[in-house]
């Protein structure tokens, strides 16, 4: 790699860290979201909502298209959010409930 392009290598990955970091902080409003959502289901069968889970992947496939991002990216991206979220029900159901 030339030295000029290693340059602009390590700028890129310092505004890729910045995406990542904006990411997270998205990351943790969204956790905050479930920890409620959590709160109102009263049976862990309600933690999966297959329907809902549909709709989501949809809705993500068409803004990704609108947006020119590739959505199989995307939809990977949040079928991964969505199943650790579901992981993390799973994991703090009972701990939820009083």
């Amino acid at each position: 790699m030339s030295p000029n392009n290693k340059k602009k290598l390590i700028i890129l990955r310092k505004k890729l860290d910045h995406v990542d970091t904006k990411m997270l902080n998205l990351l943790k409003i969204r956790a905050n979201y479930v920890k409620k959502v959590l709160s109102l289901k009263n049976l862990k069968n309600e933690i999966i909502d297959r329907k809902r889970i549909n709709t989501i992947l949809k809705n993500i496939k068409n803004k990704s298209i609108k947006k020119g991002i590739d959505p199989k990216i995307s939809q990977r991206v949040w079928k991964n959010m969505i199943y650790a979220f579901i992981d993390y029900e799973y994991r703090n159901f009972k701990k939820n409930k009083k």
